[in-house]
């Protein structure tokens, strides 16, 4: 038997490594949009949650995770390389999705790059489905992929 790591909700001192994190990860090659500023924000906003994982004592991934209605959206999701393929984004994209279906939400929505193979597959494998591209999603320079999974599969008509 598997044991997922601890996942917490982050703290107003996680917002620095979360940003460097998405500005390492998710934001290469793009202008930094999410400075600390706004992942403070977001820890602090009640229709958010903001999850962390960590290894060996250092912030190894995070999560940001709007609710809206009964729709959820995964803002930002990454993994630091070093800890990726041990499970930790399993484990926090599980975490995240039960939060989703504890806030009513029906579906996950998120957005993709286009050029995050590795990162699309992971959400495939998880039972996310590819619905169209977002042209210049990033930037204007970098399509985006949109995803979406149903949480109550019963509950779509």
């Amino acid at each position: 038997m598997t044991v997922d790591p601890p996942i917490h909700l982050a703290t107003p001192g996680d917002a620095g490594r979360i940003a460097a994190l998405s500005r390492d990860l998710i934001e290469h090659g793009l202008p930094w949009t999410w400075r600390p500023a706004r992942v403070l924000r977001s820890i602090r906003d009640p229709e958010t949650n903001v999850a962390v994982v960590r290894q060996d004592g250092d912030l190894a991934g995070f999560g940001i995770m709007e609710y809206l209605d009964q729709d959820s959206h995964l803002v930002l999701f990454a993994v630091r390389a070093a800890s990726q393929r041990r499970g930790l984004g399993s484990a926090l994209l599980r975490w995240l999705e039960a939060s989703a279906i504890a806030a009513g939400a029906q579906r996950i929505r998120l957005d993709a790059r286009r050029d995050n193979v590795a990162g699309r597959s992971f959400y495939n494998e998880h039972g996310y489905h590819e619905l169209g591209i977002r042209p210049g999603r990033y930037g204007g320079a970098i399509d985006g992929i949109r995803l979406e999974k149903w949480l109550r599969p019963s509950d779509v008509a």
